[in-house]
């Protein structure tokens, strides 16, 4: 019997093989609704929860007598691959096999998605050999080149990627325009189907096509309906960006509107942002009925747009070496 544990962006997940059968729970973190990602520090936080439990449902009910266990440690077998999110699986696994004295092996996340592709494919003869793998998720599109490994079973090697956005990204941010919660793979495959079409526009509010119409279908109202919903929030954002352009707005506000971001993310949300926060809301007095402190808002909209930048770097910087 052997024990697999990944703790990845975005789900807390354990495994047992047991003489060819499989047994799997896992949770999906919970990602605020209209966001995009989670922070690092939110991340580890929801897995340190969620393990305790996944790990409980496992073994229920089993006689648990484990010869090995896997852990991912990383996005990928690259020096500098890092997240903290890997931590938590990482010191469980660790703990549970210095419990049971069950020795323990270390992989990369990249690694896991490439041999379980192998694994359901019953494919797994593949690893004696060099063969291309599509490695396509929310954080990474990217075509490797696949070899046998003695230290680390296989290894890759990128011979393609896309250059900017990758697959996972787009369909996200589509799900999170159409009101989904992220990450939005799921609802929208569930949107595709076609059984499921007008139960999803009822639950958004639009107007579904009339019954008993035959062969035609009138679709205007409902996309009436819809370029509605968007023009208001297309307005919205546009009062946000005004805001932001405004042409009074101090130098080093616009400069990190644009500055290119090179460093680590909780540099520029820890450090930064803080430093310009204090700069530039500052406190004003102690409001006298609730005791509250009340801050100079003139330049909140900018603070709020180069926060947002700083997070959605962050989403960027760890998404590309995961999934």
């Amino acid at each position: 019997m052997f024990l697999g544990i990944d703790t990845s962006n975005y789900t807390t997940s354990a495994a047992l093989y047991d003489n060819g059968e499989v047994f799997q729970c896992k949770r999906v973190l919970s990602v605020k609704q209209g966001e995009r990602g989670l922070r690092q520090s939110d991340a580890v936080f929801q897995h340190t929860v969620n393990m305790p439990n996944i790990i409980k449902e496992l073994c229920k009910d089993k006689e648990i007598s484990l010869d090995g266990i896997g852990v991912s440690i990383k996005p990928r077998w690259i020096e500098g691959s890092y997240m903290p999110c890997f931590l938590v699986g990482e010191s469980t696994a660790q703990a549970i096999s210095s419990f049971t004295g069950a020795p323990l092996y270390k992989t990369s996340h990249q690694t896991g998605h490439i041999l379980a592709a192998l694994y359901s494919a019953k494919k797994l003869d593949l690893i004696e050999k060099p063969f291309i793998a599509f490695h396509i998720s929310g954080g990474t599109t990217e075509a490797v080149l696949v070899k046998p490994d003695k230290e680390n079973i296989i290894s890759a090697e990128i011979i393609g990627e896309s250059t900017d956005l990758n697959a996972g990204q787009a369909i996200d941010r589509t799900g999170v325009l159409l009101g989904m919660k992220f990450p939005c793979g799921a609802e929208l495959e569930e949107l595709a189907k076609i059984h499921e079409l007008w139960d999803a526009q009822r639950a958004a509010g639009l107007q579904p096509p009339r019954e008993n119409t035959g062969r035609t279908v009138p679709l205007s109202e409902s996309l009436d309906d819809m370029i509605s919903k968007y023009k208001q929030q297309a307005e919205a954002v546009q009062e946000i960006v005004h805001a932001v352009s405004a042409p009074d707005i101090p130098a080093e506000l616009s400069r990190w509107l644009t500055e290119p971001l090179t460093e680590e993310p909780e540099y520029y949300q820890d450090e930064v942002y803080e430093q310009l926060k204090a700069k530039y809301r500052p406190k004003t007095k102690i409001d006298p009925d609730s005791m509250l402190p009340v801050y100079d808002d003139t330049y909140k909209p900018a603070l709020d747009k180069i926060l947002e930048r700083f997070d959605d770097y962050e989403d960027r910087y760890y998404d590309r070496e995961d999934d």
